[in-house]
């Protein structure tokens, strides 16, 4: 058997184990907005394994460009390298999937120029299937002149313009994470049905050095950023788990935040915060750099499905709770949310105990 057929097994076992679930969660709620969401979940968690977005092969391009002078041009390449081991630790990163760009070229890292970049995402398009994923994650300088937003690169800079054109030459769906200080004006030129987009900044006039870089990769290193505890981390989590990241280092030197994150992926050109509510995160959340499925040993054991259960209940509760949050008094809001998250904690301590003693 193939690794993709294995793989697809894997998560039609884990979808075949959501359907069951959420005929106990309709059978059990009376509320038709509540079934209305997890039907609508369903739908989602359907098309994800319909395409293939946590389980076909997935390639990267990491690009750092020119830095410009050794203090800014170290980081980028501490960054990068981290990147990349960490990339290349996972599963569903094969050696030759993986393409890296530099200012200065060495063993398997090619020139980050406009032609290296040009025949980087030629020959990973050639490759890809309408189920392959690529992730692209440009570190370094940006620029935005008011018309342009550009990356910089070694020799004449690619335009967000350009980027999208080339990134329209990839058949399957395309992660673009630009971290850089200029990078709000991609999400724009980028959005589409089928990109996921992240930018380090969320308007024209945050064009300041950035450290989203930093917590980004961080994020995809650290277990903890894997907040589901599902043994792997989506591109929402780590999108996540970095902002987080921001906001506590500028708080702790007490400066103003010069950068907010943004993330696309429903294709409006909008994007949204990290802990915003909003249409953008649905396909992120089922995006996985590199991990492939992971089914635990107690998912599908019957003792636990009433906890499970419960447990996606509670959550689509919150959900319903947050939306509803400007249509009851703030009080009552904070007194209910803090009752439904003690009862989510003790529910989710049961499953994990429950885990262990299996």
């Amino acid at each position: 058997m193939s690794v993709g057929n294995w793989l697809r097994q894997v998560e039609h076992r884990r979808f075949t184990f959501r359907v069951g679930l959420v005929d106990l969660l309709l059978a059990r709620s009376g509320f038709l907005r509540l079934k209305l969401r997890v039907v609508a979940l369903l739908l989602l968690v359907a098309w994800s394994t319909e395409t293939g977005l946590s389980a076909q092969d997935q390639y990267a391009l990491v690009v750092t460009g020119a830095a410009g002078g050794s203090t800014f041009g170290d980081n980028y390449d501490r960054w990068r390298s981290r990147l990349v081991t960490t990339l290349r630790a996972q599963p569903m990163f094969e050696q030759a999937n993986l393409v890296v760009l530099a200012e200065r070229p060495g063993p398997d890292v090619g020139r980050s120029s406009r032609e290296g970049v040009r025949l980087a995402i030629e020959r990973l398009a050639a490759r890809m299937s309408s189920d392959s994923v690529l992730y692209v994650v440009l570190i370094g300088h940006g620029s935005f002149d008011g018309v342009d937003a550009k990356f910089n690169l070694v020799g004449p800079d690619l335009e967000a313009r350009e980027w999208a054109a080339l990134l329209g030459l990839v058949p399957g769906h395309v992660v673009f994470v630009n971290t850089t200080g200029a990078s709000f004006p991609f999400l724009e030129r980028l959005s589409s049905r089928g990109n996921t987009i992240v930018t380090a900044t969320r308007s024209n006039v945050q064009r300041f050095e950035t450290i989203f870089p930093q917590f980004f990769v961080e994020a995809l290193a650290n277990p903890l950023a894997d907040t589901d505890k599902s043994g792997r981390s989506s591109v929402l989590e780590v999108f996540e788990f970095a902002s987080s990241g921001v906001r506590e280092w500028y708080r702790e030197r007490g400066r103003l935040a010069t950068e907010r994150a943004l993330l696309d992926d429903n294709g409006d050109g909008l994007g949204r915060e990290a802990g915003q509510l909003g249409p953008d995160g649905a396909i992120a959340e089922n995006l996985y750099p590199g991990a492939g499925p992971v089914e635990p040993e107690w998912a599908t054991d019957p003792r636990s499905v009433p906890l499970i259960a419960r447990r996606e209940t509670l959550r689509l509760e919150v959900g319903e709770l947050k939306a509803s949050k400007h249509e009851i008094a703030p009080a009552e809001y904070h007194r209910k949310l803090e009752l439904l998250l003690i009862r989510l904690a003790r529910v989710s301590r049961q499953i994990r105990v429950g885990a262990v003693d299996k």
